[in-house]
């Protein structure tokens, strides 16, 4: 399975480097050839941990809402100075709406976080070895 042409056209993938998308395609894949020789047991629970596993949107909301809730109750006890945060992770916010990219993504990008198209990629994968099986989730 060619797992970059499962996933498609992603604009947090364009704004990823190429050898970044390229290791998790990479691992994408790997977990997948590991997996098909596991029993239907461990796939349904790699599966069921695709489910739950956070994507890079999901992960910046949240670190942009901490980062500006941080800011407002900085600027309401310390400095109003400290609205600059809220400034710049909103300023980051919609960067990331227009381009698909903001600051953080390379950071989140390098932990491993990955797009809901590639995390897709790897749960239709598995779903395609327990079809193969004659098996379903």
């Amino acid at each position: 399975m060619k797992t970059s042409l499962a996933i498609g056209k992603d604009r947090v993938r364009n704004a990823t480097a190429a050898s970044l998308n390229e290791k998790i395609d990479q691992e994408i894949q790997g977990n997948i050839r590991h997996y098909s020789t596991a029993d239907s047991k461990a796939i349904k629970d790699r599966i069921r941990q695709l489910d739950k596993e956070w994507d890079i949107e999901r992960a910046l909301e949240l670190n942009a809402s901490l980062v500006a809730l941080g800011g407002v109750l900085l600027a309401a006890t310390v400095n109003k100075k400290w609205l600059i945060l809220p400034a710049i992770v909103t300023s980051f916010l919609a960067q990331h709406a227009i381009q698909g990219w903001c600051p953080p993504v390379p950071l989140f990008r390098k932990l491993g976080i990955r797009t809901q198209k590639e995390i897709e990629a790897e749960r239709h994968g598995l779903l395609d070895v327990l079809d193969g099986r004659g098996e379903r989730l």
